[in-house]
Parts: C-alpha cells; sequence; structure tokens
C-alpha cells in the first residue's frame, strides 16, 4: 500500500495561492474541469488547484491517487515537473501530464487517458 500523502501543515500562502489560481483558470483548465467536477467523469471526485506537500497541482483524484497537469509551454524543459512527479510518486500518486493545446484540441484523447486510470464510466 503506498504511503499516505505528507499531512504536514499547509502554510497560508499556498492556500492563498491555491486560492487564486482557483479563481483564474487557464482555458485548458476550465475546460478540464468542467469534464471533471461534480464527479462527471467516472463517478469519481476530483479537486482542483490543491496543494500537495511543495507543490500546487492542477487535478486530483485521492480514491485513484491520481494526478492530473495541464502543461503550458513553460513545461517544456520538464526537470521541475520531474522532480515534482519523483515527489508525487513516492506519496503514492501516479502523475498524467497534458499540454494545453491537447485539453483544448484532443478532448476525448484526454478523458480517454483519464479513465484508463480511473475506470470506466459508470
Amino acid at each position: 500500500m503506498p504511503n499516505p500523502p505528507s499531512r504536514r501543515p499547509i502554510s497560508e500562502l499556498m492556500r492563498t495561492r491555491a486560492r487564486s489560481l482557483r479563481r483564474k483558470p487557464t482555458d485548458a483548465e476550465a475546460v478540464l474541469w468542467a469534464l471533471l467536477r461534480d464527479r462527471r467523469l467516472s463517478q469519481t471526485k476530483w479537486r482542483r488547484q490543491t496543494p500537495m506537500g511543495n507543490y500546487i497541482v492542477d487535478f486530483v483524484c485521492l480514491e485513484n491517487r491520481l494526478v492530473v497537469e495541464c502543461d503550458g509551454s513553460h513545461h517544456a524543459d520538464g526537470e521541475s515537473d520531474a522532480v515534482r512527479d519523483a515527489w508525487l510518486a513516492s506519496q503514492g500518486f501516479q502523475v498524467l501530464r497534458f499540454w494545453n493545446r491537447d485539453v483544448l484540441k484532443e478532448r476525448r484523447n484526454v478523458i480517454d487517458a483519464i479513465l484508463a486510470k480511473c475506470g470506466p464510466l459508470l
């Protein structure tokens, strides 16, 4: 059984930053949130812009231990993402990353990839 996520207290700065990110989503995040919210996808509960350790993840399904990230061009180098993904993996989470362009233009493929990790649509 994977380790539970670290339970150290979340700083007020992280909470404020997460709130700000929820208020101003990217176009891709808004589209994906419309598909995930209210248990619309496979009856799974999703949270958005959630602090986890020293990071804020775009979307997380705690029951399936799955993180979904929408990435723009600033993620092209991937070095900091690799460190972040390794930490999330050490906490028992799998990370799926999608380019914003794919979320906006290849929506069905993105949903199919998420469903493959969450289970079939109920």
